[in-house]
């Protein structure tokens, strides 16, 4: 199994420890965007299924994501009957459950990361997960630990009176909703409300893992979209590579990788360079999601 090398530890791009209270956390989100969006940036945002391969591992995962430049990080909270999910996140969940990962030490495991990080965290869980804990307990549980948003796939706008009413009492974790292209206007209307740090743009139809290709409608819609809610746009499903981020990046304010980061996991987990390389693929990725600079060949008079 792989450890933590000294460079991992702590937290990355001069980001102070979570000494943050609750009543600051709702606004992390908000923060990261606008001042990515200040400097010109697009977000970063990986997905990891807790517990896979266990707990400690996801905190170590979570803290070399974060050194390699990523903004927000997506939590998956494993399911028995995942409906959104392709095979690979599958079988992670598969996995996590199988190491005794439950939504109890998911948040335990988030509170003593909020020692080492504050970087956005976001849970994305399915509905009956937290009905099992109590939706008034686990806002409260949510926002103690230091989780910022959740996404509840399997939770439509429409029905989210209860669970979004309770967040706001308890001061969060902020609502964040998804949006497919066959969403109706009327969904697309009720989720703009109710988005408070993102809105999460589904890049296709079908399952997380799927092959991303014609991106022409997707910007489309995705900068309708900007236009009309004025919240930042988070695209994921389907962006697998370096170059998928980058063409997505052109147009949305945040790009979600989830299946190719869990995949790579799955299978170099055990390596010794593990962690280095887990921070390697955030560079690289994040690379392609920064300002486009001047060469200075480019800005310079040549000489005559």
């Amino acid at each position: 199994m792989a450890h933590v090398s000294p460079c991992l530890k702590g937290h990355a791009r001069g980001r102070d420890p979570a000494s943050v209270k609750s009543s600051d956390m709702s606004n992390r989100i908000q923060a990261t965007f606008s001042q990515l969006q200040k400097k010109g940036e697009k977000a970063l945002i990986p997905y990891i299924m807790a517990g896979d391969p266990t707990l400690a591992m996801t905190e170590a995962l979570v803290l070399a994501l974060e050194q390699g430049g990523a903004d927000l990080i997506e939590l998956g909270v494993p399911f028995s009957d995942p409906i959104a999910d392709g095979p690979v996140i599958q079988q992670a969940a598969e996995r996590a459950l199988h190491s005794g990962t439950t939504l109890k030490k998911i948040l335990a495991t988030v509170a003593n990361l909020r020692n080492k990080t504050s970087i956005p965290l976001i849970l994305m869980t399915y509905y009956n997960s937290l009905m099992a804990m109590g939706i008034k307990d686990f806002c409260t549980n949510a926002v103690q630990a230091g989780i910022d948003g959740i996404i509840v796939p399997d939770l439509p706008p429409e029905e989210s009176t209860l669970l979004y009413q309770t967040a706001q009492a308890a001061g969060g974790p902020v609502s964040i909703f998804l949006l497919a292209p066959t969403s109706t206007a009327e969904r697309r209307r009720a989720v703009i409300q109710r988005s408070q740090g993102f809105i999460y743009y589904v890049s296709l139809t079908g399952i997380t893992g799927a092959k991303l290709s014609d991106l022409s409608q997707v910007r489309q819609s995705v900068q309708q979209l900007q236009r009309t809610s004025r919240k930042p746009v988070a695209v994921g499903f389907g962006i697998a590579s370096a170059e998928q981020a980058r063409e997505v990046g052109q147009f949305a304010d945040g790009v979600i990788i989830g299946s190719a980061l869990v995949r790579h996991i799955a299978e170099h987990h055990a390596a010794s360079t593990f962690l280095t390389d887990i921070q390697g693929l955030a560079q690289q990725w994040k690379s392609v999601l920064l300002p486009v600079t001047p060469t200075p060949s480019s800005t310079q008079p040549q000489k005559t």
